[in-house]
């Protein structure tokens, strides 16, 4: 068991060795393409539901 277990783990390392890191840069720009895309899709749901709401409060009343 603990041979297997140590194979796994020299395997899990060289795994980790080929992958290919993003740079400080790609990773700050990575980063602020999906905070402006959450903030635009939440937004864009916000407008959505306000519009729902009020189109079901005025065919339904409240």
């Amino acid at each position: 068991m603990f041979a297997k277990t140590g194979k796994f783990l020299k395997e899990v390392r060289a795994e980790g060795n080929k992958v290919t890191w993003p740079t400080r840069e790609e990773l700050i720009g990575s980063t602020i393409v999906t905070v402006v895309t959450s903030v635009l899709v939440s937004v864009f749901i916000f407008i959505i539901d306000q519009i729902l709401t009020y189109g079901f409060t005025q065919v339904f009343g409240g």
